[in-house]
Parts: C-alpha cells; sequence; structure tokens
C-alpha cells in the first residue's frame, strides 16, 4: 500500500547539498505558511514528520522525505512574507528556481494556494514561470475545511479562470490537511506520476 513508511532524509540548503537524483522527487511549493508542512503530515499520515510553524519562513531549506523507498517528497522553503531579511530571501529564491530548472528528478511541482485568499501576483507568477520552463504542476487548494462547499467551488473555478487567461491547463485540487479533503486524489497524483517514472 503507498504511502506506508516516511522518513526524513535531510535538509538540504542548496542543490549541491541534495541527495543522489536517484528515485522521483515531488515538491511542495507555495507561500510562506500555505500548510505545506501539515500537508506532508497527512499524507504520510505522521503527524510530526515535518516541522509546522505559525511562524512564516519557518522551512529555510529544502526538506527531503523518502516515502516508501520509492519518491521523495521535498518542502521548499516558502516564498512571500517570510520574516527574514531581503538579502536571504532573494538567495532562497534564486536557489530554488536553480533546484527546479536543473533537478532532473523532479516529477511534479505541487503549487499551494490558500483557498480562502485568491492567488497573489507570486503566485500568478508562478504559474507563469512553471508554464514557460514546462514544469509539470499542479495546484492545490490549501485549508479548504475552513470554507463551505459553494465557496470551495468558487476558489476552484477563481484559479482554473486565472490558468485559463494564462493558457495553462493543469489540475486544480481543494484540500485540507484537517479535513482530508482532497489528500486522496493527491495521493493518486503523485502515485500516477511516480509509476510513469518507473515505466
Amino acid at each position: 500500500m503507498p504511502f506506508e513508511k516516511a522518513e526524513f532524509i535531510t535538509g538540504a540548503p542548496s542543490i549541491n547539498q541534495c541527495p543522489p537524483p536517484d528515485i522521483p522527487e515531488f515538491c511542495f511549493a507555495g507561500r510562506s505558511n500555505v500548510g505545506k508542512s501539515s500537508l506532508i503530515n497527512k499524507l504520510t499520515n505522521k503527524k510530526r514528520l515535518a516541522r509546522t510553524s505559525n511562524t512564516p519562513g519557518k522551512t529555510q531549506q529544502m526538506n527531503y522525505y523518502r516515502i516508501d523507498e520509492s519518491f521523495y517528497l521535498v518542502d521548499l522553503p516558502g516564498f512571500g512574507f517570510a520574516k527574514v531579511p531581503e538579502k536571504e530571501r532573494q538567495r532562497w529564491g534564486k536557489d530554488i528556481r536553480q533546484y527546479l530548472l536543473e533537478r532532473e528528478t523532479i516529477e511534479l511541482i505541487l503549487h499551494l494556494v490558500d483557498s480562502r485568499h485568491p492567488p497573489t501576483k507570486l503566485d500568478e507568477e508562478f504559474f507563469y514561470w512553471m508554464a514557460s520552463h514546462q514544469k509539470p504542476f499542479t495546484v492545490l487548494l490549501t485549508k479548504s475545511d475552513k470554507l463551505s462547499n459553494n465557496k470551495v467551488r468558487q476558489s476552484v473555478s477563481r484559479t482554473n479562470k486565472i490558468l485559463n487567461e494564462m493558457n495553462i491547463e493543469v489540475p486544480v485540487i481543494a484540500c485540507s490537511a484537517d479535513s482530508g479533503k482532497g489528500i486522496e486524489e493527491i495521493r493518486s497524483l503523485i502515485i500516477e506520476f511516480s509509476t510513469i517514472e518507473s515505466n
């Protein structure tokens, strides 16, 4: 059964310190405090696998979690309003772009957006950047348990509209680390892409 075993492997401050590129990688990107660590914990059924914090910008490296000896989930540093010096934020941005461009084992980028708010300008820029570099990605609308079903549908529709205007067609999944909404769909997507790699 997938997602049975999960373990933290390493925190890599730069691409040169990442583990050997020998299995597929699925990386979680998005603004600080959007819920990347909480979602990884829910996907793996381990409450304390990824460290969560109420302080934006707590994740300051690429955290690698090996799943079933088959692939990695990678928690990337959040972008946006992290409470760190501007110079450090710029370094993170450069390192992450280098990682996403050069790391050949990346199978899918999971871009997290808070479902309660429209995608920010930074989110939209990242959509465009991934599409223009032909990087496979999906959009995960987090914290959807905080919204009514109607509001969730509106959030999905709003995000799809933005993507369509950019001529981008990718999955948009409403999810919640608290209620479990969308978790099986995300797991299935990851398994599908990891199977493509093995074939």
